[in-house]
């Protein structure tokens, strides 16, 4: 993972995100709201959850809930490789593991590259995205944590 800047902007007008891959597309979440980022771990099942929470894990005595985000956005499953990784992140107090296929990089952009999401987006519910970045060679998808797991669904997560 490394870190890049692009331009000489301000950082009060600077986003700084961690990217990561799902399938083809390239996420971003703020940097804040990650705890930390590890690699594949054993799971643990837990019965009668939805289809897209993988189980728990123990994380330092902590009792962890795991979603497999390529699940929660409708793409096909795919096997864990070395570049896979979850990225524990506070939503609401909640503290949950997301599985993505790769961690790309920190990454700073300056906060006017950010458009709000086109009316149609396909593949994934446009109430989990904030916005897409531009970037010189790529577009980047904005998600927002705070409307990717309803409020019964964080609710659920912490009687896991």
């Amino acid at each position: 993972m490394q870190l890049r800047e692009s331009g000489q902007e301000k950082d009060s007008d600077l986003l700084q995100l961690v990217t990561f891959h799902i399938g083809d597309e390239e996420f971003g979440v703020e940097i804040l709201k990650v705890q930390e980022i590890i690699r594949m771990m054993g799971i643990t099942r837990v019965p009668k959850a939805p289809d897209f929470v993988e189980g728990v894990i123990n994380l330092r005595g902590k009792v962890i809930p795991i979603i497999d985000l390529r699940k929660r956005f409708g793409m096909a499953g795919q096997e864990h490789d070395k570049h896979t990784r979850i990225i524990v992140i506070e939503i609401n107090a909640v503290i949950v593991g997301f599985v993505v296929d790769s961690v790309s990089e920190v990454l700073r952009i300056p906060a006017n590259t950010v458009e709000p999401p086109p009316p149609i987006i396909s593949g994934i519910e446009s109430e989990y995205i904030r916005g897409v970045g531009k970037l010189a060679d790529r577009l980047l998808i904005l998600l927002d944590l705070d409307n990717l797991l309803s409020k019964g669904e964080q609710g659920m997560l912490t009687s896991i």
